[in-house]
């Protein structure tokens, strides 16, 4: 399966300062976007963690009998507690955390996603835009079971409230999930800075009419901060190639 990737990560118009993070590995094996929260130096020291212990982790245990599924969860795991650890250790930083959403493309099996909180991956095939994770949050819930609308959702006080984000020592909802993957797919992992301002359908008509992925990464960015950039953004984009 030969794959080619882009990553690009903005602070948005508001804030001075970029919680996010992301990471492309370079042999094309797995790739990672991280949002973190609890102020400047504790958001980003969270999803900095996060990203590096799931990268550390990916590359230590490639080669592992255990299946797909079980490095990822394991990997999230061992982000989680490095994250508590830190946290422990730096008292000025104790209410931080991070999302996480992880997708691993190994030879031999099908690729598998992992994610908690609401950093997302998208599936596009053909003209149809998937999301293939669901945000650990509140509004998610409450859309699921019909309480509220997904139009109301955009614009309710406690859309951002998570139900579950790495650097808990009660974490208990970590998604991991099989991906079918097919020659001409594309993927999308981004924070919700890209999400919070620009629809579905708007996400894919920028990655479609885009010439090539890292001009669909640079116009995604650019239009949700057209749309108030009231966010940090990140934005990885990996298609299969022939």
């Amino acid at each position: 399966m030969k794959l080619e990737s882009t990553g690009c990560t903005d602070p948005g118009l508001i804030r001075a300062y970029n919680q996010d993070s992301y990471y492309i590995d370079p042999a094309g094996r797995f790739f990672i976007v991280a949002d973190g929260m609890g102020g400047h130096a504790g958001g980003e020291e969270a999803s900095r963690i996060a990203t590096e212990e799931i990268r550390s982790y990916l590359d230590k245990n490639w080669q592992s009998p255990e299946s797909s599924l079980e490095i990822l969860e394991q990997a999230l795991s061992t982000a989680n507690q490095a994250i508590v650890r830190d946290q422990q250790n730096h008292p000025e930083r104790a209410d931080m955390g991070t999302t996480a959403v992880v997708i691993m493309i190994g030879p031999d099996e099908l690729p598998v996603c992992g994610h908690v909180g609401d950093s997302r991956l998208y599936r596009l095939r053909g003209s149809q835009l998937e999301q293939i994770t669901e945000d650990h949050t509140w509004i998610a819930r409450a859309i699921k079971i019909g309480d509220i609308t997904a139009e109301e959702a955009r614009v309710h006080p406690f859309r951002h409230v998570l139900s579950s984000c790495l650097g808990r020592e009660d974490l208990h909802q970590t998604d991991i999930q099989p991906v079918d993957l097919r020659t001409g797919d594309r993927l999308l992992l981004c924070s919700d800075g890209l999400t919070e301002e620009l629809i579905d359908e708007k996400i894919l008509e920028y990655i479609n009419n885009a010439p090539n992925l890292e001009q669909a990464a640079h116009t995604l960015i650019e239009a949700a901060k057209e749309e108030g950039g009231h966010d940090n953004i990140t934005v990885v984009l990996v298609s299969v190639e022939a």
